[in-house]
């Protein structure tokens, strides 16, 4: 099954970090990736751009509406994710625990859902 690991993390967590610290941070993600990758259950991820480039689009009664900006307020962003391929929750919560942000912000895991072939 494939579940999707959803980084979320405050962004002042790094504001107050050095190059050095970011940088080993970063480093520690590559890291992790290709631990996934060589236990073959890698199937994508990718960071995303600041918070500061989202763009909400929400449609009330047939009218299109964007907002600058996430959607939700709140004082983590989501700032990446990952989508892997294991067994059970238990195997992705394990995974989910060993990314760098973890530390920092909070990891939400959840299933994609499965549909049928059209």
């Amino acid at each position: 099954m494939d579940y999707v690991l959803l980084i979320a993390v405050d962004p002042s967590a790094y504001a107050g970090m050095t190059q050095a610290e970011q940088e080993a941070i970063f480093g520690e993600y590559y890291a992790y990736t290709e631990a996934l990758r060589a236990k073959g259950i890698y199937v994508e991820g990718n960071p995303l751009q600041g918070v500061e480039t989202a763009t909400t689009v929400q449609v009330r009664d047939g009218v299109r509406a964007t907002t600058d900006g996430p959607f939700a307020e709140s004082k983590e962003v989501l700032v990446g994710y990952y989508v892997v391929r294991v067994d059970t929750l238990d195997e992705a919560l394990d995974w989910a625990a060993k990314i760098p942000d973890a530390r920092h912000g909070s990891i939400e895991v959840r299933p994609v859902m499965e549909l049928p072939d059209m």
